[in-house]
Formats: structure tokens, sequence, C-alpha cells
């Protein structure tokens, strides 16, 4: 993005049309490239005189600075002076404080006395008095990333960016929305998608509509036309308030295409908060498996993408969870209407306690979890309970009273998994031709074999081992139902005795 000083658009016909460069002006790009590649090792001040010269000769000196504001970012410029600058400042000032320098004889004095206790000489001493002053820096290396049409194409993005710093409103419409609209949530926008008689659009709240212009809002919005440039086919419309007049900015595929430009980065999350709530959520043991941007959901005219879903890992069931930041008032009233139209979907609402909306979404037949700051893993927990209640009561009653596994040995957790259902859902079922040990399913005839075979005095790991022989894991709690306990002798083994 240029700085707003550089920005050139044209308001014919009462529009708002950035001035893009055509093919005419890629020899203006090479040359710019030139100024810069020429003057390697030598000052910045002697840098800006050559580009100032070119300025002269260009049509516009605002695309001769714009291509120099790209190009200055692949630059790099050292400080070079044989005394440390702020040492030689700090002498020479310091010893021009104790004498009257009024002539350039005193001049002289003074920085051959700084030379003298500095150990050098007084020429030293005065090249190196403001060497660290930005127009007195060296340029020591320049690598550029574009070619010279590389440079105009890249300038046309930027100038676009800067066009739309003063939008209200952008409206657009691509070939993949989804794509475009996981862009929109990684960089924290407030965006709403409507329904058209062709299709959808995305709109997204421009930096303008907010109560104070945001330069970090802003400067995620502009990033934003990075990812749609990317896209084949797209159109956007955006509404522009120039120092207080509306005007309308339209843009399409044929207008921006920038080689090598990588789009919005496919990270984790943008937001912190989500991050942090999914790396927790999914280190939990759950029956729900969190889905990242589910399908989107119909609301009237509109359509709502949650950020996450639930699933339920036994059942076709799932359960929507969108998180509400901090948003303006007006973008969280569109919000709740958008909620308040949705039918038959089971949606969770984690508030920003900032918001103060915890009650209208409770109406809206919502349930609303209030956080601060982070969003507590527990309460999303402990609100799924209540659905996975009825979710294991419904696949309790659709199972019979009596199961019979045909495995001499199973366990619970095999036998749910057998019947598609959770553990739960098992647990109080009756097992006329097995036992419970723990959460081992065992045959009568099994245990008594078992009994045979072992006996006390056996080492733990061979009386392991016969357990293992007939697929039972929990040697804890089968030897404890067959009458022993493990005596432990330091850490070199245990063997069994008769409880």
């Amino acid at each position: 993005m240029l700085t707003k000083d550089l920005l050139r658009v044209s308001r014919r016909g009462g529009g708002y049309r950035p001035q893009f460069t055509d093919a005419d002006d890629e020899r203006l790009a090479a040359r710019v490239l030139g100024v810069y590649q020429g003057h390697v090792g030598e000052s910045r001040a002697d840098l800006d005189t050559a580009l100032t010269d070119l300025e002269g000769e260009a049509s516009d000196f605002k695309l001769v600075r714009g291509f120099a504001s790209l190009l200055d970012r692949e630059a790099t410029f050292e400080t070079r002076a044989a005394v440390d600058p702020e040492r030689a400042r700090a002498t020479t000032f310091d010893l021009a404080a104790d004498r009257v320098v009024v002539t350039e004889t005193d001049r002289e004095a003074t920085l051959a006395a700084a030379a003298e206790r500095l150990g050098t000489t007084a020429e030293r001493v005065a090249s190196s008095l403001y060497a660290d002053r930005e127009r007195r820096q060296v340029l020591v290396a320049f690598d550029p990333r574009w070619t010279p049409d590389e440079l105009r194409r890249q300038y046309d993005l930027s100038l676009a960016q800067t066009a739309l710093f003063d939008a209200t409103e952008v409206r657009v419409r691509t070939a993949d929305p989804k794509a475009f609209v996981s862009a929109v949530k990684r960089l924290r926008l407030m965006y709403e998608i409507r329904r058209t008689d062709d299709g959808r659009e995305v709109v997204v709240t421009g930096p303008d509509a907010l109560f104070h212009a945001s330069r970090r809002y802003g400067t995620r919005f502009a990033r934003l036309l990075r990812t749609l440039v990317k896209v084949e086919d797209w159109q956007l419309e955006a509404t522009v308030d120039d120092r207080g007049t509306e005007r309308t900015l339209s843009l399409d595929a044929a207008d921006l295409s920038v080689p090598d430009t990588d789009p919005v980065a496919e990270p984790g999350f943008d937001s912190g908060v989500e991050a942090d709530f999914a790396t927790r959520f999914r280190s939990l043991d759950l029956d729900w498996t969190l889905v990242r941007e589910p399908e989107p959901l119909e609301s009237g005219a509109h359509v709502v993408i949650p950020d996450f879903a639930f699933d339920y890992d036994h059942a076709p069931f799932r359960v929507f969870f969108e998180i509400m930041g901090f948003w303006t008032p007006e973008y969280v009233e569109k919000k709740l209407s958008r909620l308040a139209d949705l039918e038959d979907v089971e949606l969770l609402v984690a508030v920003d306690e900032s918001l103060g909306v915890a009650d209208d979404l409770a109406l809206l037949d919502h349930r609303a979890i209030p956080y601060r700051g982070t969003v507590r893993v527990k309460d999303v927990r402990d609100a799924l309970r209540d659905y996975e209640t009825d979710l294991v009561a419904e696949s309790a009653a659709a199972l019979p009273d009596e199961l019979r596994p045909e495995s001499d040995v199973t366990t619970i957790a095999a036998l749910a998994a057998a019947h598609g259902v959770s553990e739960d859902a098992v647990e109080d079922k009756r097992f006329p031709e097995h036992e419970r040990v723990g959460r081992t399913l065992v045959r009568p005839a099994v245990l008594d074999d078992l009994a045979a075979r072992l006996e006390a005095g056996m080492a733990l790991a061979e009386a392991e081992s016969v357990l293992d022989e007939v697929g039972i894991d929990d040697a804890s709690a089968t030897l404890s139902r067959l009458g022993y306990r493990v005596e432990w002798a330091g850490l070199s083994g245990g063997t069994l005795r008769e409880k």
C-alpha cells in the first residue's frame, strides 16, 4: 500500500477510479529501477536528487515517487562513519560548551580537540558528526523482486489498496467465495454475505465506516485485495468517502494482475481468541470433532458462515459455534438480525462481555457463552454436554436392554463403536453372557480358565502374558476379580499374591 499523498485517482463523471499504469509506463519503471541500481554505494541524498531529476521528466511526479516507495523497501541503507556518530557529537558538543565557537577557525579548533580525545583526525570527526542522518546514509544493497513490468503491476495493486483505505463498504463477487471469505475472517474484518438475483456477494465493512478510522483495520482491509487478485474471475464495487463526498469505485479481474503475490496466508488463525480456543478444545478427549468454517447457513436474504461447528462422533448431529468479538454496535445489530433468521439450527455463541448482548441472544433461542479475553473450554464443553445427554438417551433407547457380544472378550469402547454409539449409551445395558470386569466384558468360562492358569507367586509379567493371550488389556481389574494383588519389589517387577 502507498501513502495517501501518492494516491492518483480520476473523479471524472463523478466516479472514483485509480489511475493505473499502462504498458507505456514500463519504461519509466525501468528507469526508476536503474536509478536505484546505479546508486549502490552512494548516499540517500544523491539517490533522492537523481529521483527528483527523473520526476521532472515524467508525466506525473507521483508515479515516480510511487515506484520509488515500493523499491525503497527492497533497498538496504547503512551508516558509514569512521567514528560512531553519537560519540562524535557528544565529544564535540561537550568541548564546544566550554569555548566560544563563532568562526570557522573556532570550529576547526574544536574538531581538532575532539579528534585528539577520540584518537583520530579532525576530518574523520567532521564527516562522522551527522553520518547517521537519513540523507547521509549509504545504499549498500539493492535486490529488487520485480522486473519493470512486475513493478508496474505491483504499483497498480498498491494504488488500489490505498484507494480502498477510504472505503465505507466493499461488495465482492468472486469465482472462489470460500477462499475470499476465509481471508476476510482471518483478517478479522466485519462482513456479511447477501444473496442476489444471480448469486451471492460478500459485503465487507470498510475502514472509513468505523467510529474512527483504525490504521490497523485499514491495513488488514487493504491486504484483502491481495487474495482477490489471485482469483481468475472477480468483480469489486466499493463505496468511498472522498473528503465527504460518496463515490463508487469499481474494479474487476482485468484491472489487476500481479505475479507472485502471495494471498493471505492459510495459517491456523488470525484471531488469537479462535486459535487459543481451537488448540485447547482439540487437546481434550471429547465425543465432538471441531470443524473450522463449516458450510454457509441461509439467513433470509443473507448467508451466515459460523466460525466453527461441533460434529457429534456417534450420530449425524452438528452444533454451530460463533465467536462475537469486539465489533461496532451497527455490526452487532446486523449480526443479531442474521442469527434471528436462522431456522432449525443449533448454535452456540461466545460473546465478548463488552458487547452486552447475551440476553438478546437468549431471546433468539441461541445459547450465549460470555467471555472476557479467552473463551473458556469448560463453558463450551458444558453446553455441548446438554446436547450430549439427549443424544446418549436417544442412542440408548434405540438399543435393546440386553447386549450379547459374539466375542469371548471385548470392551465397552469396542461394543459402543460396533453399535455406532457413545460408551455412555451402553454403560447401563445388561450383558447376560458376559461378566463386566472394569471396562472389559469377559465370558465366565474365560475367567474360569484364567483362574486355573494363574497362581500366587507367579511373576506379574508372566501373568500379563497369559491375560494378553485371551485379549485382556486391563490386568489390574482382572487380577483383582480373580483374587490376586500385586506385591512390588522395587523397580524389578511384581509378584502375584492372594488378597
